[in-house]
């Protein structure tokens, strides 16, 4: 079974490289695929210089419509979704990911940050079904309908559509990684708004379930 790595980003510039240079490493990866949403930065032009397959929208769509750009960039049998601004990924992490899927022991892998940052740890212990890093079964993702339309509230869509479909799904260990949080990213203000805005897209589709 061939695999691909779909990885949306929106100004992601700072760990771009390090996310595409773990994916990089693994073996049976067929190709890393950065869909760059309308990003203002040198977020594809690093994708692209380190190998990766580089999809360019021109305006944002949100993380669901990236995603759905990046499911029809590929035909791999597996497709691992990334998020772009991870810390910490490894080569390991994204093994652990892909094999269940591939070897048929599971159709879905979530992976749950696990010693990494209180504040990441804290979020997927609460809700894991908000976690962005998860391998899907081409066949499966096939069936999904609306998928752009989501936004922000494209993983809870995922985790909906898994259940209801009676879909195996194995939750993975993503030890010592987190992510750079938006307060971070934007400053204070810019960054705690920018999460209200993600938590009213995820309370959407939330309802909708």
């Amino acid at each position: 079974m061939k695999s691909a790595v779909v990885i949306p980003a929106f100004n992601e510039e700072r760990t771009i490289g390090d996310v595409i240079t773990a994916v990089r490493q693994v073996p049976f990866v067929g190709e890393a695929i950065v869909v760059s949403d309308g990003s203002t930065d040198q977020t594809a032009a690093i994708a692209r210089s380190l190998g990766a397959k580089v999809v360019e929208l021109p305006e944002n769509q949100g993380k669901g419509g990236a995603m759905m750009v990046g499911i029809n960039s590929t035909d791999a049998d597996v497709v691992l979704f990334l998020d772009a601004d991870l810390i910490g990924l490894q080569p390991f992490h994204v093994v652990d990911l892909l094999l269940p899927v591939l070897e048929g022991r599971a159709d879905m892998t979530v992976g749950i940050f696990e010693q990494g940052r209180l504040a990441t740890d804290l979020a997927q212990f609460v809700a894991p079904y908000l976690s962005g890093q998860r391998a899907v079964k081409r066949e499966q993702l096939k069936q999904l309908s609306n998928l752009e339309l989501t936004r922000f509230g494209v993983e809870v869509a995922l985790t909906r559509f898994a259940k209801s479909a009676g879909l195996s799904i194995e939750e993975v260990e993503l030890r010592e990684m987190s992510h750079v949080m938006k307060e971070e990213k934007l400053g204070v203000l810019k960054g705690f708004m920018a999460r209200l805005r993600m938590y009213w897209e995820i309370a959407k589709c939330v309802g909708k379930s």
